[in-house]
């Protein structure tokens, strides 16, 4: 009868032991609950039984174990793409747009986020992404396709504008980002053979072009041809006419020395005898003679 009592001290070890453990981690889950930790890029939004009751700083903080709750926000800056966005030109052109925005939560509304939108979450799916679509195909339609390719910039900047303009809550929109736009296949085509068209035309333009610059060189060139043919032309003929002038002065001035000299003729066919008498007559004819005073 002894040796069967003698296991009751070890079960009532075994239930202090027991008890020790569960105390002990009951003050680990307290002592651990008791405080947090929230980051330099983040805030914490403090809940007692689900009630909203503060917020929080990046660093150590503390709060009561196992009734408050600390939710942790992010205030850094987000990013993020949609992509196959389906719209329409205003020339009904279809396009897959893919568009980008970066986002932020204001750190001094992380209170509102939570109580209001339930988080980032909450904020990207009932603010951003149905105004930042409803926005898109809005600008998109005021544009034709080609002037949404050519003015890209413009396109960009009118949808940014109306994003911003559109989305009022508790999100800063930082920037939009319009990063490609993909027309249908039939389209893209059309347009392809549009601009090979159009250089074409350029190419057949500066061909006319230079043809006619050519043309001009060679009448250019003819016309100064003609001008110094013409100016030869001009120079012997003024030569020309310059030495008749000369010759008829000339004839002219010898006609009135022999009017004004008669017996000029005479000195002259003197100086040109030569002394003899011609070696053949004419029968009846008379000698010539030179007459001497």
């Amino acid at each position: 009868m002894a040796e069967a009592a003698a296991p009751a001290p070890k079960r009532g070890f075994i239930r202090t032991a027991v008890i020790a453990i569960v105390v002990g981690i009951l003050a680990l889950i307290i002592f651990g609950g008791s405080f947090y930790t929230i980051d330099q890029g983040e805030r914490g939004v403090i809940l007692r039984y689900g009630a909203v009751v503060g917020t929080a700083e990046p660093g150590l903080g503390f709060k009561l174990p196992m009734i408050d709750t600390v939710v942790k926000i992010s205030v850094q800056s987000r990013a993020k793409v949609y992509d196959n966005v389906n719209t329409y030109s205003r020339d009904q052109q279809p396009a897959n747009i893919t568009i980008s925005v970066n986002y932020r939560l204001p750190a001094d509304q992380v209170d509102k986020i939570y109580a209001e939108y339930g988080g980032e979450e909450g904020i990207v799916n009932r603010l951003i992404d149905r105004r930042l679509f409803e926005q898109l195909k809005n600008v998109f339609g005021r544009f034709n396709a080609v002037t949404a390719i050519q003015d890209r910039a413009k396109l960009n900047a009118e949808t940014e504008d109306a994003i911003r303009k559109f989305i009022v809550g508790p999100v800063v929109i930082e920037s939009v980002q319009i990063e490609n736009i993909d027309f249908s296949d039939a389209y893209e085509q059309s347009i392809e053979n549009r601009m090979l068209a159009e250089v074409e035309v350029q190419k057949l333009q500066q061909n006319a072009e230079r043809e006619k610059v050519q043309a001009q060189i060679t009448v250019t060139q003819a016309n100064a041809r003609a001008d110094a043919v013409r100016a030869e032309a001009e120079a012997n003929a003024a030569a020309t006419r310059l030495a008749g002038d000369a010759e008829a002065d000339a004839i002219r001035a010898k006609g009135a020395a022999l009017r004004d000299n008669p017996s000029l003729i005479n000195l002259t066919a003197a100086e040109k005898w030569n002394g003899a008498l011609p070696s053949t007559m004419v029968p009846g004819s008379a000698l010539p003679f030179i007459g001497v005073k």
